[in-house]
């Protein structure tokens, strides 16, 4: 999800919010990440500094940060964060629960304890952020959103890891797709409303045709286990997505392989545009970046290298 995937609200009424209604819909085809086939059913919230259950490290709160919250988050100190799910190692359940684990929910956590309010998750198609933060039902995301010019017409973003795209394919590499070069002509699994999808396949199939090659051969899907089960049952050359995603999916069914990881870039926390709340997610995600909680929690998840040193505010890749 690289994208690819923004906080999550508490009945906000924001400055820019009918800009964000107006456009939405438009962005729908623009969102980057992973998408999940889950719906906003399932929330939880976590204390500030109570990592029990989680297993996220405790952070301190960081009072200039906090000082600089909306009132209306101030006040309840309640985040509302959407999140997908079903992506390992980024989001997904703990086996047998409806705890939501992963980078980016622990990420959300340790955002929260930063900013002394509670976390409260709300699992929700990918492809659905954007007008959910639209209509004010989450306050922000922390869903591998990649930030985008088109993006950042609506939201605001604050850099807080890095991962790149790869290319998943069968063992054996039976079509020999070394890199994104290769997959023209070739049936390819994307997911719905990735940036790869919207941003990276386009270019492709651009050079392509110039190339005097047939274009890609899309298909979609709402999350990357049914797309690694149409490339092993044969149906697909070779499946496009996040590289921690797809690399953790190789670990696990023997069937795959990685024939390519590339593109590293940033991925930001999404929050509606001109809200104020970026000033505080900004000031709070500059100390959690430079903490050992942090490097802790990507640790967790073999996701050392994703590590960034500079939370950029509205930097587009």
């Amino acid at each position: 999800m690289k994208t690819r995937t923004s906080p999550a609200p508490v009945k906000l009424v924001r400055r820019g919010v009918p800009a964000v209604m107006a456009t939405a819909a438009l962005l729908l085809a623009a969102t980057a990440c992973a998408p999940s086939a889950a719906t906003s059913q399932s929330t939880q919230s976590t204390p500030s500094g109570d990592s029990a259950g989680t297993g996220v490290p405790a952070l301190a709160v960081n009072d200039a940060a906090a000082a600089l919250l909306p009132e209306s988050i101030r006040s309840t100190k309640v985040l509302r964060v959407a999140i997908p799910t079903n992506e390992p190692p980024t989001q997904f359940y703990r086996e047998g629960t409806q705890d939501m684990t992963g980078t980016n929910p622990d990420i959300a956590r340790l955002l929260g304890e930063a900013l002394g309010v509670k976390v409260e998750i709300q699992v929700a198609n990918f492809d659905s952020i954007i007008p959910g933060i639209a209509a004010g039902r989450y306050d922000m995301t922390v869903s591998s959103m990649t930030p985008t010019e088109k993006r950042m017409e609506v939201l605001d973003f604050v850099d807080y890891m890095q991962m790149g795209n790869s290319i998943a394919v069968a063992q054996g590499n039976p079509h020999g797709i070394s890199d994104q070069h290769a997959l023209c002509g070739k049936k390819v699994g994307l997911l719905t409303g990735s940036y790869q999808l919207t941003v990276n396949v386009p270019e492709y199939d651009t050079a392509c045709t110039a190339g005097g090659k047939e274009t890609i051969q899309r298909s979609e899907f709402q999350d990357t286990r049914q797309a690694i089960s149409a490339l092993s049952s044969g149906r697909l050359d070779a499946v496009l997505a996040d590289s921690p995603i797809l690399n953790f999916a190789a670990t696990q069914n023997p069937q795959i392989e990685i024939a390519s990881k590339y593109d590293f870039t940033p991925v930001g926390v999404g929050m509606p545009k001109d809200s104020g709340l970026v000033k505080a997610v900004s000031a709070a995600l500059s100390g959690v970046i430079q903490s050992d909680s942090y490097l802790k929690v990507l640790g967790k998840y073999g996701l050392e290298s994703s590590a960034i040193t500079d939370a950029r505010v509205n930097f587009a890749q």
